[in-house]
């Protein structure tokens, strides 16, 4: 059996906004981008530069209880984890095109890590994982 997770939500309050914040200052991809009239919403996904992995489905909260959850959607912890090739260069480009770290860069057991915030305050981790770590193996 072979299976993967394709997508994960990530409820946004403004598409374009969110669109804006994570292709033009993370250098995401839109991947995709289209109208669903039926439910008069948006299918707009977007995946970090060369992965073949999960993409975010930008999600606008339709509902008053999802606002709630803009910028909180994992009660304050680290919700996701963007690993890169080189961390000093994507962590200079981040900075240079503002965007807010709330932990400095620190050499971890597993890698290098630094503690950043999309445009709503989702906490994210910025990764370069060591080579010899689990993942790094899984994805050679």
């Amino acid at each position: 059996m072979k299976q993967s997770i394709v997508h994960v939500a990530l409820v946004v309050k403004d598409y374009d906004d969110a669109i804006d914040f994570y292709v033009n200052k993370l250098k995401f991809e839109l991947i995709e981008d289209s109208f669903q009239p039926e439910q008069n919403k948006r299918w707009v996904v977007v995946s970090p530069p060369g992965s073949t992995g999960v993409t975010l489905l930008l999600a606008k909260a339709s509902k008053l209880e999802q606002n709630a959850f803009i910028g909180n959607q994992a009660g304050g912890r680290v919700f996701l984890f963007l690993n890169t090739d080189d961390f000093w260069r994507d962590y200079n480009r981040m900075v240079e095109d503002g965007i807010k770290f709330v932990r400095p860069p620190k050499e971890q057991d597993y890698g290098m890590v630094a503690v950043f915030e999309d445009l709503y305050g989702n906490l994210w981790d910025l990764l370069q994982l060591n080579n010899d770590h689990p993942i790094a193996i899984r994805n050679r």
